[in-house]
């Protein structure tokens, strides 16, 4: 059953989220697709890179004072962490080791990643990022979805101003609030890690640059240039559109996540290799709304009066599963696509 009718402000749906029909038809009209469903083999040296980097930074910025420091946690931390919290998706959709017997090197490479950004949350992010393309946009399972709260009272220019302010505290609560989930194993071994990590930091280059990384990761994911791909994706800034894609330069920086349309068509495809998916089919991507500035996104958000965080399209959940798709017909499973 389609259409849309307002509920509570927010655009109800009452279908299925789009891609799974969406990824069923370009497989039936375009099966090379398939081919580009493997692990870049480049992407671990790239994340070892830019772990590297933030770890030489600490050293460099041990001494600095706080104007500067904050200067470079901004320009450069909030960068470097925001593009390994991308690195991170990556390694939720296993674009790191594979699928399989190998699926579990894919967690212990995200911890790696994790370290920089000094806040432990690389297994709790996939848990609720597969729920994401399992369930898209499905009231109490997506909690990309902001909450009423939110909604209410984040609704002028001022306040949705401190509402990108806070939007890493935002994602990291609202997920308690929608969709709790136990503690596993390897949430506490992700904890481990960080918190030896953060404490091995502190004691061999001082507080500065375990602060380095803190303060970069919270700007870098708040009021920065790329953090514009949060709004962007799934904020309906066209009515009945739910996902968009932004081709410009700053993919260079965030492993591709601004071909948001195509990821969610083929969660299965890694960064690198999504611009070959619009360039196999673009018959599906050429005549949809796209983004073409980050930052003009975050613009347009804070001072366009019909847009906010009550600006997304929500659906109930029909599967009876709690957001647990069938591994059939191309559905995604686990997260990924059947095959």
């Amino acid at each position: 059953m389609g259409g849309y009718v307002t509920r509570e402000r927010f655009e109800w749906d009452y279908s299925d989220q789009p891609h799974t029909d969406r990824r069923k038809q370009m497989l039936s009209q375009y099966p090379q697709l398939k081919r580009l469903m493997k692990v870049n083999p480049h992407f671990k040296w790239v994340v070892c890179a830019q772990v590297a980097a933030q770890f030489v930074a600490c050293y460099l910025v041990r001494d600095l004072s706080w104007p500067w420091l904050l200067l470079w946690a901004y320009i450069l931390g909030g960068t470097l962490n925001h593009s390994l919290t991308l690195a991170i998706h990556e390694m939720s959709h296993n674009q790191a080791y594979g699928h399989g017997s190998k699926s579990r090197w894919n967690g212990i490479f995200a911890m790696f990643a994790n370290l920089p950004i000094g806040i432990p949350y690389s297994v709790s992010f996939k848990k609720y990022h597969l729920d994401h393309h399992r369930c898209q946009g499905v009231d109490g399972i997506d909690t990309d979805i902001p909450t009423e709260f939110e909604g209410v009272l984040f609704c002028t220019t001022l306040r949705k101003v401190l509402w990108v302010l806070l939007q890493p505290l935002l994602y990291a609560i609202r997920p308690l609030y929608i969709n709790p989930k136990p503690l596993s194993q390897q949430d506490l071994i992700n904890a481990t890690c960080q918190i030896t990590f953060n404490v091995f930091l502190v004691w061999t280059w001082g507080g500065r640059a375990l602060a380095y990384l803190l303060i970069g990761t919270y700007l870098g994911l708040a009021i920065h240039p790329v953090s514009g791909h949060f709004i962007s994706e799934h904020y309906m800034f066209l009515k009945g559109h739910e996902t968009y894609s932004y081709y410009g330069p700053l993919n260079m920086l965030t492993y591709n996540v601004g071909y948001h349309m195509e990821h969610h068509d083929f969660p299965s495809i890694p960064g690198a290799k999504l611009p070959l998916v619009q360039k196999i089919a673009p018959d599906f991507y050429d005549d949809l709304p796209r983004h073409d500035s980050w930052p003009g996104v975050i613009k347009e958000f804070i001072t366009d009066p019909d847009v906010g965080p009550y600006s997304r399209i929500k659906r109930k959940d029909y599967s009876g599963q709690n957001g647990k798709d069938q591994n059939a017909n191309g559905k995604i499973f686990n997260g990924e696509i059947s095959k």
